[in-house]
């Protein structure tokens, strides 16, 4: 198993693939423009939110929503796990899927070595997907301590407003994290599915990524739900 067992078009096309996923992890973040993301818009929702929960008696509602979160995170988790199985099951089926994979229009059928390596890239995808998941649910359920540790403001004296301040503080700072690596998770189930397109071909490999890439701006910058938040901002 080697290098040479791609063309160049296949180094071009998985350079391309990873450049991508970096450039648009720093997009949604702030780093490469500074037009807000979706993701940066939630991520003030979320301190609002929480900000909010410090101030209400009852907070059976602000558990509700960490038991949702932590939910969401856990079937995206269990998922990545099962596709993870999977990639096993290509390496031990090789001949079957190349055959498959030779009556595919436009498809070159790749070499044995050449299809391995890429199901074990495949595999490393899905495994860092897997990581960001597992450590997201931590990480939410590590805030919903913190939530449940934000003291009731009816019960602290007006000397100590500070002490709940740094309470919200703490809970809004991990809650961003933890979502921060969910959608990170995220972001890898939907690159996995520019993966697939170089099973047939780097030039496809090369359409799927542009594609998800064109997908995935699109939502986080020029979607009706980033436009709904900006509209419900406080002036």
């Amino acid at each position: 198993m080697g290098i040479d067992s791609f063309e160049r078009a296949d180094l071009a096309a998985l350079l391309l693939f990873i450049g991508v996923w970096i450039v648009f992890s720093h997009m949604t973040r702030g780093r490469v423009i500074s037009r807000p993301s979706l993701t940066l818009l939630m991520n003030r929702e979320r301190e609002n939110w929480i900000r909010t929960m410090a101030r209400r008696e009852l907070r059976m509602i602000d558990t509700g929503i960490m038991m949702g979160l932590q939910q969401g995170t856990a079937f995206f988790a269990s998922s990545a796990l099962i596709a993870l199985g999977g990639s096993f099951a290509l390496l031990q089926s090789s001949d079957t899927v190349l055959n498959l994979l030779a009556d595919v229009p436009f498809a070159a059928r790749p070499s044995r070595t050449a299809f391995e390596i890429k199901v074990i890239g495949m595999f490393i995808v899905l495994a860092y997907t897997f990581f960001k998941f597992g450590w997201a649910y931590r990480l939410f359920n590590y805030c919903s301590i913190l939530i449940g540790a934000v003291p009731m403001i009816k019960d602290l004296p007006p000397e100590d407003e500070d002490k709940l301040e740094r309470a919200v503080e703490r809970a809004v700072r991990l809650n961003v994290i933890a979502g921060r690596h969910f959608n990170s998770g995220l972001r890898g189930m939907f690159f996995t599915i520019a993966y697939l397109g170089w099973f047939a071909g780097p030039w496809v490999f090369m359409v799927t990524t542009l594609f998800i890439l064109g997908v995935l701006v699109r939502r986080q910058f020029f979607s009706e739900a980033r436009r709904t938040l900006l509209a419900l901002r406080d002036p």
